[in-house]
């Protein structure tokens, strides 16, 4: 087999266990009380829980990747979690309340700030997730209807080497339009499998005339191959704006040494002129805050001179050290600075959420069919993947075997392009000139949502 035209997650064959089938049998109660009084709810849990990967090591495969990129090497099924990686990108949206928030403001500072608070909170759903989504197929699409937030969201994978995903979102009242291609980067080093998110996030703020771009930090997964799995985000991200120049200038910070500086973010907003306006600070996993620089300064320096900043934590670890990277231990909660305005709080999980592949209750929904959506979606739409459905509902060994005939009907299809010549073709996004960075960038064509999808290709 060509690994050029491999996915980098491969089949395996694995037994489920009987608690699946118990939580599946739990599940199928938990969606007749969906309709409940004759009225449907989302979901708030999954058919089946997550498949125990004690039994299985990752270490085979790895050990001769250390600092190779990552995206073509194969990986079994069982590291996976039941969505594809179109849904996980639909993830930013989850606090789309923040965007509607930013709409109705006035000031471009107070935009600014709770633009900041949005690029956060879209990485937030990360925590503590380390399985890996599935791979899209080329030509796979995903969509989003939520009128109870208020947007729409179509992604299409619009290439598949390199991997791209195209996502486009915008406000049922035509107040913004959210968008943004990525194109995953993933090396292994050795303890830990470091992802890149390569590309760039435009926030357009249509009454404002307003348009932000940044791009995301990098995530790192410790303890691939012994120790308990964690995660952290680290790297800066700059927000601006193209209309003002006013930028955002956030750092995520990394554990360090001692594990003290462990999900924490902080940063300012700047003018044009590079004079800092306000003071970001908080946590990824947490909240957010906003307060004036010369107050956050007066504090930072009352806190030096009653040792705040020297407590160290008894856990003093290294990332140096040998063996496993141990998880640093967790820090008291974000402390607020007098006279701070709080900009975003995360939404609490579901208390099974670490059975369900440590999943939001946002991220619950994501596969699951609404009533008579098999009609209205387009049948390249990810809910309608059969490797996805079956390791969703337990069934690793049909969700191996539907990968595996997937992958194979995709080598197939790019040969029988390359014999005739033929190019592959995106159905709702092309490539272009991003309009505000002036960089090359996937955008989207429109169509979607006043479209019969006939002529869609059969992916699956």
């Amino acid at each position: 087999m060509n690994s050029e035209e491999e996915f980098y997650d491969a089949e395996t064959g694995l037994e489920s266990d009987d608690s699946c089938e118990q939580s599946y049998k739990d599940a199928l109660v938990s969606k007749s009380a969906s309709h409940e009084n004759g009225v449907w709810q989302r979901r708030k849990t999954l058919p089946a829980q997550m498949i125990s990967r004690n039994n299985f090591s990752v270490w085979s495969i790895l050990k001769k990747c250390i600092g190779m990129e990552l995206t073509k090497i194969a990986m079994p099924v069982v590291f996976n979690e039941p969505l594809s990686f179109l849904q996980r990108l639909s993830e930013y949206m989850e606090h789309t309340h923040l965007i509607h928030e930013a709409c109705c403001l006035s000031d471009s500072i107070e935009r600014m700030q709770v633009v900041a608070a949005f690029a956060v909170s879209a990485v937030a759903s990360q925590w503590e997730r380390t399985g890996k989504p599935f791979n899209p197929l080329l030509g796979e699409t995903y969509e989003l209807i939520r009128e109870d937030e208020g947007y729409r969201l179509i992604s299409e994978q619009v290439s598949h080497h390199p991997p791209v995903s195209a996502f486009h979102a915008e406000s049922l009242k035509h107040d913004f339009v959210f968008h943004g291609s990525i194109c995953p980067k993933l090396k292994f080093w050795g303890k830990s499998i470091e992802a890149e998110p390569k590309g760039t996030m435009t926030l357009e703020l249509l009454k404002h005339k307003e348009a932000y771009t940044w791009t995301n930090p990098l995530c790192c997964v410790h303890n691939v191959i012994i120790g308990t799995l964690w995660i952290e985000q680290y790297g800066t991200v700059e927000i601006l704006n193209h209309s003002t120049g006013d930028k955002c200038i956030l750092n995520f910070k990394p554990c360090g040494m001692f594990g003290k500086e462990l999900h924490k973010v902080e940063g300012h907003i700047q003018d044009k002129r590079k004079k800092k306006l306000r003071v970001i600070y908080g946590k990824w996993t947490e909240c957010m805050y906003s307060v004036d620089p010369k107050v956050y300064e007066t504090h930072k320096k009352s806190e030096k001179k009653t040792g705040g900043e020297s407590k160290k934590t008894k856990q003093e670890n290294s990332c140096e050290e040998e063996g496993s990277d141990d998880v640093p231990e967790i820090q008291e909660t974000v402390t607020m600075v007098p006279g701070s305005a709080l900009l975003w709080r995360i939404s609490p999980r579901p208390p099974h959420s670490a059975q369900m592949y440590n999943f939001t209750n946002f991220a619950m929904t994501l596969n699951e069919l609404e009533p008579g959506a098999e009609r209205l979606l387009a049948p390249t739409d990810c809910r309608f993947r059969p490797d996805i459905r079956a390791m969703e509902s337990g069934d690793i060994d049909t969700a191996s075997t539907e990968k595996e005939r997937l992958e194979e009907k995709q080598r197939a299809a790019r040969k029988e392009r390359s014999r005739g010549d033929e190019e592959w073709s995106t159905q709702w996004f092309q490539f272009g000139t991003n309009p505000h960075t002036e960089a090359e960038d996937w955008l989207y064509t429109g169509g979607y949502f006043d479209r019969s999808y006939s002529d869609c290709l059969n992916i699956y």
